[in-house]
């Protein structure tokens, strides 16, 4: 049976060997002289090997045994990979270290991620991976537990049961058009305003299913996912879109958003992670971080 070795003992060992006496040893490690030569007698008793010549704690000094000098590296080594571990463990504990993974839906990534993050890291060594996507693909990032957690809409709350969604922002949705465009002009719209005019549909659209606005979506004849592409063809005039408000690129000065008053539809994004199934510590104290500041 392969001896077990108690982190202490180990270090005892060192302190004695490298101080060359019992009585520093002793000193350094804020114990008594006989507890340290108990210590090292009971790891000498694991070890079936003597460790120092002339075993006598009162020795002014202590000199190692052949054993001992062949031991002592892998003493220090071992003390060294426990002390590294203890350290690693102890900053993730404090969410100062370790490797987040998020994917959200570009408008908060875009909108708040940047400066949440840089308020959370601060002087953390923290590695952070962020992955934008729609929101379908960030709740199959969640599912694949490819992320600790997502930032996204959740369609469809019902059968979305191993999945816990935290509301944290609300939108509302609205139509976005050239500033040139017949429509840009208006306020507010209603749905029928919108058919007779070239309509492209994009990863947010789905929020009109279910209202009274969605035949829409069959009218419409164009669909582009990605958000540069989008703008590249409102801004060319090739059509209109729905977009919620924060979706809405709005640093855009060719753009403009109308709130749709009918049907008035609002989006609500949160924080999705899979019930049952514990974060990370520095995950957990972005998601704490992140409703904080929210509130």
């Amino acid at each position: 049976m392969l001896p077990e070795f108690k982190v202490a003992q180990l270090r005892h060992f060192v302190w004695v060997a490298e101080l060359k006496g019992f009585h520093l040893a002793a000193e350094k490690a804020h114990r008594t002289q006989p507890a340290i030569s108990l210590s090292i007698r009971d790891l000498e008793n694991k070890l079936g090997e003597a460790l120092f010549e002339k075993h006598n704690s009162r020795a002014a000094k202590t000199e190692l045994t052949p054993f001992g000098k062949h031991f002592l590296p892998k003493a220090k080594e071992l003390l060294a990979h426990h002390d590294r571990i203890a350290e690693d463990m102890t900053l993730l504990a404090e969410h100062k270290t370790g490797h987040l993974r998020i994917a959200s839906v570009p408008s908060i990534a875009s909108r708040f991620l940047p400066e949440l993050l840089l308020n959370f890291i601060g002087e953390r060594k923290l590695h952070v991976s962020v992955f934008d996507d729609n929101s379908g693909a960030v709740l199959k990032m969640v599912e694949n537990q490819q992320v600790d957690f997502g930032i996204a809409s959740l369609f469809d709350e019902q059968g979305e049961s191993e999945k816990h969604f935290t509301p944290v922002w609300e939108d509302r949705l609205g139509v976005v058009c050239p500033n040139d465009h017949p429509l840009a002009s208006s306020s507010e719209l209603h749905w029928q305003a919108l058919r007779q005019y070239r309509l492209i549909s994009n990863g947010t659209s789905r929020l009109l299913e279910g209202s009274e606005a969605e035949s829409l979506l069959a009218h419409s004849q164009y669909y582009i996912s990605n958000m540069i592409s989008l703008v590249a063809m409102l801004e060319a005039g090739f059509g209109v879109t729905t977009l919620p408000w924060y979706a809405f690129p709005k640093d855009n000065s060719r753009l403009t958003f109308i709130p749709l008053h009918t049907p008035m539809i609002t989006r609500r994004i949160g924080i999705i992670r899979l019930n049952n199934k514990s974060l990370t510590p520095p995950a957990q104290a972005l998601v704490d971080f992140i409703l904080a500041s929210q509130n």
